[in-house]
């Protein structure tokens, strides 16, 4: 199938659930506003969401899935590919378990290092720590849940992997009702909390249930065997412990993030995961569905020692993301006030915490393209099992993400602390493109660049656009929720309406590489 098929596969679902998670993240702005509990909670939230992100989704992903494929393409075909994966799994589950035990054991250290001025508020620090411990098994579930993914995406079934996060949503928009009724008019947010945590850890266990069951339906049998360290789960053991920091720069600069938020005012690191969340929209769709679709396809590419559509597949996914994300990371940053107050602003969340979410906003999404394009680069190394690069990539924009955040805190509080964050992952991306070239595995042609340069100017007259009617329409995302609809719905069609029309009139994608990418097999993708 196509890279456009796949992507739009997992770009659909994962639609659908940022669409949840964005109701889920209303709701507990509201319900909870930017303090105290909000913030013990925030953290509780990070620390395995991160883990699954460092590890899960990206190491072990981005490990597991080519030698996976490569079984699967082998002589040995699906009885190999079957021993493997029973052999990964029978390692896994133990290891997996052993972490947690001793991470949920080790918690009060833990938060100490990330949030120890918590201790300075009463009560603050000690809720951390419990409702971590209530939310870290949902690190060991969504572990399996991205084997069992990986395994589905390897015979390109996108689908259940993408669609297990709206079930996560699902669960934790359950768990916030449930808190809010458990409340009542006791005020005390604790309720609202014990409840979203353990909804956090039962929402792992719904999405394992999930995928366990499309795996079987795809007809793949898992079993559970002796552990056995044979040689290829010793070489994927190699291959995810540096993999984990190539791979995750941007999760390992969410705990240096998290650790110079929780030295700010209280209500800080609610903030920022708030407006991370904006962020994440477009990344979620756009840069994790390439991508997810782009790994096992380029792996295939290399395999067969096809150069020429390895490099037409990334070039494809390049032109892809900038022509999305160019318009997004421009709209959100203009339109970060209207967003703010028409969803956020109410309740317990203040006007005065959506000015600073706003300035929040607008500094994450500076660096919105660099987040896509990373997940677009990182496959050209992984895909080769070089691993080694981009733990050097990662190292050197971590340091300049740490030195950044000790000069700009200080100034520039939370805002500035976001701003660090883009410019790190923009400096990531340019040094893993720099090698990329150097090494003749991918190269920006000038066909590519005219592309980019046209969308760039469909995205100057989107921002002009904007710029013009938040103006004018800016009074109204403050106003009945009528309004705010109706206004949002102006505000969206009309720069979308723009950015594409003026996108068609100058070229911004080229129609005929649409229709190579829309079929089954084409010189754009090669696949047969």
């Amino acid at each position: 199938m196509s890279l456009l098929k796949h992507t739009s596969t997992i770009a659909g679902f994962t639609l659908l659930s940022r669409i949840f998670g964005f109701v889920r993240d209303i709701m507990l702005a509201r319900v909870l506003g930017a303090g105290l509990a909000g913030d013990a909670y925030q953290l509780a939230f990070t620390l395995p969401n991160t883990f699954r992100r460092l590890f899960a989704e990206g190491a072990f992903s981005v490990a597991f899935v080519p030698m996976y494929s490569r079984k699967l393409a082998g002589e040995g075909g699906e009885e190999d590919a079957a021993r493997f994966a029973d052999d990964v799994l029978s390692v896994f589950i133990w290891v997996l378990l052993g972490f947690s035990a001793l991470a949920m054991i080790a918690m009060p250290i833990i938060v100490l290092g990330l949030a120890g001025e918590y201790q300075s508020v009463p009560g603050k620090f000690e809720l951390s720590v419990f409702l971590s411990r209530v939310t870290f098994p949902y690190l060991f579930f969504i572990s399996l849940v991205a084997m069992l993914s990986g395994l589905l995406n390897a015979r390109s079934r996108f689908a259940p992997g993408a669609i297990a996060p709206v079930l996560f949503n699902l669960v934790l928009i359950s768990g916030i009702i449930a808190g809010y009724s458990w409340r009542g008019d006791s005020g005390d947010d604790r309720y609202v909390v014990y409840a979203l945590s353990a909804a956090v850890s039962l929402s792992g266990f719904v999405q394992f249930l999930y995928l366990w069951w499309a795996v079987r339906r795809a007809g793949l049998k898992l079993s559970i065997k002796k552990p056995k360290l044979t040689p290829e789960v010793k070489q994927l053991g190699m291959v995810i412990l540096p993999a984990t920091f190539g791979a995750g720069i941007y999760q390992i600069s969410q705990f240096v993030d998290t650790f110079f938020a929780t030295s700010l005012p209280q209500g800080s690191l609610t903030l920022l995961k708030m407006a991370d969340r904006l962020n994440q929209m477009p990344l979620g769709i756009v840069g994790i569905a390439l991508g997810t679709a782009i790994l096992p396809m380029l792996s295939r590419h290399i395999q067969s020692d096809d150069k020429a559509k390895a490099q037409n597949l990334q070039s494809d996914a390049f032109e892809m993301a900038t022509l999305l994300t160019l318009p997004a990371a421009a709209a959100l940053a203009i339109c970060a006030p209207a967003f703010v107050n028409a969803f956020f602003v109410g309740g317990k969340f203040k006007p005065e915490d959506g000015v600073i979410m706003s300035y929040i906003t607008m500094a994450l999404v500076a660096g919105l393209p660099a987040y896509v394009i990373v997940k677009i680069l990182n496959p050209g190394f992984f895909a080769r099992s070089d691993t080694k690069t981009p733990v050097y990539t990662a190292l050197i924009s971590l340091i300049f993400n740490i030195i950044l955040n000790v000069w700009v805190v200080r100034s520039y509080g939370i805002v500035g602390l976001a701003g660090a964050t883009a410019c790190s992952a923009t400096l990531n991306c340019l040094l893993l493109y720099a090698v990329l070239h150097k090494r003749g595995w991918f190269h920006f042609t000038a066909q590519l660049g005219n592309r980019i340069f046209r969308q760039l100017i469909a995205t100057a007259a989107m921002s002009a656009a904007l710029w013009w009617m938040m103006g004018i329409l800016l009074p109204n995302f403050s106003s009945d929720i009528l309004t705010r609809v109706s206004s949002l719905i102006l505000l969206v069609g009309g720069g979308m309406a723009i950015y594409f029309a003026v996108g068609y009139l100058v070229g911004a994608l080229d129609k005929d590489r649409v229709n190579r990418l829309l079929r089954r097999s084409g010189p754009a993708t090669g696949e047969a």
